[in-house]
């Protein structure tokens, strides 16, 4: 047996990103863990495993900083203790958490510790930027590696080799050649990092790539365009591995479930697994097309899918059009949504805010639309942002027009450049009152009662789902996904270049909107519980329907809602009328 070399420490941290005060967005508890953060442990776990730090005991450190505090200092001082011995990756990095992962690695390399920043933002800037961003360039002079590409396929080897001679490059590109997925090492995160989330799951991967070409997507650039896939025996290794650790919930992240050609083995394995009583529950990613695959959406609820997300994104065939999701076909969205509402799947879609032809008026309207005729339980809004790795980015860099130069507000949550029509107060307006107009208790209680109508069971679960929406943008001016429970601030741990607070100024504040935050959600939730159990005990609560949950009729609901919607030039052309 080889000589022993002492212990290598390895830290793998998923960054949060700062809020407007600069100060880090971190809870007491989130609600999804990072998928990015479980691929690259289970990668690295594989990798120490195939013995690719041979004579070396290493250990390895999986943060998760959304609910975890983290502390270079701290890190640096225990590398040093271990005689210099140790790396930090900072993992799954999007745009907007650059900035605090920039400032996490700025510390760790001033104190001698070997860092490497990959994810999203690396990738995506150099698969379609013809220069190197100046940040990044920032980034490799201090010094700091960067990753691009994913790290299946061995290719985490060499940057843990380099790390443990202490001598990472600026640069470890593989971003043109995408791995395979089949056989790769499980996803996993420890039971400890699990119990930091609200409820008890986890996330996973089982297709990468995606055949489409929206323009505002950096995924399909990322990712790559030609769809890979993991197994069925793969997927059970992963269920089986999370089980162990009492894990049966999951967030599959997969853009698009229904393209991936091994679902139907995929739910034919999760239906023997629950057969023997592994009751696992998942929300998928899925087109607005998935509905027609025959058999699909039966063997989905069969296999434990209890909640879908779909790319809605607009109603307006022009402005889905003019960012190339031609995929999306509006005179079928009922159709789609009462086909997965009738299987009782809780339904959430996506919302774009900010197309060319958007005005604050026609974006209430569309909002107005949606909530008469569509049958969705949660509607996550967005502005369009030009996110780096976006094909819109690229044209929007290469047109020199003006972008917001922080990265920070790269989180679809701001406006992030100028939109041709509304001035910057209209475009907020609209994505706010859009918001609030969903969200109206009124509309909330249609929602409740559309669910209870067909034979729903998932009260509970849209009832916090709503409660998170709801909130979140209210309280935190943040997504569901990026809230959770209980918001935690540092008064020392802010944004590089901004000062620091007084702690008379500080604290104060932050306990006055921590209170706020805190009444205003179990305000929210007494209220919701209010109205779902008037929803639920209504003696003719089974006989109730209105517009969205009516049945299709057979030809013409197609023409309706077109006729219903903006009559804009496509629309137009769709129903063989000319505009005036």
């Amino acid at each position: 047996m080889g000589e022993r070399t002492g212990r290598f420490l390895i830290y793998l941290i998923q960054p949060t990103h700062y809020d407007d005060d600069g100060y880090p967005l971190q809870w007491h508890r989130t609600i999804v863990p990072s998928n990015s953060l479980a691929c690259l442990n289970g990668i690295v776990h594989d990798a120490i495993e195939r013995g690719v730090l041979a004579g070396t005991d290493v250990e390895v450190h999986s943060i998760n900083e959304f609910n975890t505090f983290v502390s270079p200092q701290k890190i640096v001082a225990e590398i040093a203790e271990n005689g210099g011995k140790g790396f930090v990756g900072l993992v799954g990095v999007q745009s907007n958490q650059f900035p605090r992962a920039l400032d996490i690695a700025r510390e760790l390399a001033a104190g001698g510790v070997p860092v490497c920043i990959g994810g999203f933002h690396v990738s995506g800037s150099i698969a379609m930027l013809e220069d190197l961003p100046a940040e990044l360039r920032g980034a490799q002079e201090l010094p700091i590696a960067l990753f691009a590409g994913q790290a299946e396929d061995g290719r985490i080897d060499e940057v843990l080799r380099d790390a443990r001679a202490g001598r990472l490059k600026p640069l470890y590109d593989h971003g043109k050649d995408m791995p395979n997925l089949a056989g790769a090492p499980v996803p996993f995160l420890a039971r400890g990092e699990i119990d930091r989330t609200i409820g008890t799951l986890s996330s996973l991967d089982l297709g990468r790539g995606c055949p489409f070409d929206c323009s505002f997507c950096a995924i399909i650039n990322v990712q790559g365009r030609k769809s890979r896939f993991r197994t069925a025996d793969d997927l059970e290794k992963i269920i089986r591995r999370n089980a162990a650790d009492g894990i049966y919930t999951f967030f599959l992240t997969d853009d698009n479930f229904a393209r991936n050609r091994n679902w139907e083995a995929f739910c034919d394995r999760l239906i023997a697994l629950r057969a023997e009583g592994l009751k696992v529950r998942l929300t998928i990613q899925i087109d607005t097309l998935a509905h027609k695959i025959p058999r699909f959406i039966e063997k989905c609820t069969a296999a434990g899918v209890y909640s879908v997300f779909i790319g809605l994104e607009n109603i307006n065939s022009d402005s889905l059009e003019s960012v190339g999701k031609k995929q999306n076909r509006v005179d079928d969205y009922r159709e789609m949504f009462l086909a997965w509402k009738c299987r009782h799947a809780v339904i959430t879609c996506g919302y774009i805010v900010g197309f060319p032809n958007d005005t604050k008026d026609s974006v209430l309207a569309d909002i107005e639309t949606i909530k008469r005729r569509l049958p969705i339980d949660i509607l996550f809004l967005t502005y369009l942002t030009p996110l780096p790795g976006s094909a819109d980015h690229r044209n929007a860099v290469a047109a020199g027009t003006w972008l917001e130069p922080d990265l920070g507000k790269y989180d679809l949550h701001h406006r992030a450049t100028r939109h041709p029509v509304m001035s910057g107060a209209e475009w907020d307006a609209a994505y706010h009152e859009g918001h609030g107009r969903f969200y109206d208790w009124d509309h909330i209680e249609t929602i409740f009662r559309r669910m209870v109508a067909t034979g729903s069971n998932k009260r509970f679960s849209t009832l916090y789902r709503l409660l998170a929406c709801r909130n979140a943008l209210q309280n935190e001016g943040v997504a569901m996904l990026e809230s959770a429970f209980f918001r935690v601030k540092r008064r020392r741990q802010r944004r590089s270049g901004m000062p620091l607070e007084n702690p008379v100024v500080f604290y104060p504040r932050y306990w006055a909107h921590a209170a706020r935050s805190v009444f205003g959600a179990a305000y929210t939730y007494l209220r919701l519980r209010r109205i779902l159990h008037r929803a639920w005990t209504d003696p003719d609560r089974y006989d109730y329907v209105d517009e969205a949950i009516a049945p299709v009729v057979g030809g013409t609901e197609g023409e309706d809602w077109v006729a219903t919607t903006r009559l804009t030039d496509r629309a137009l052309r769709r129903r063989g009328q000319t505009a005036a």
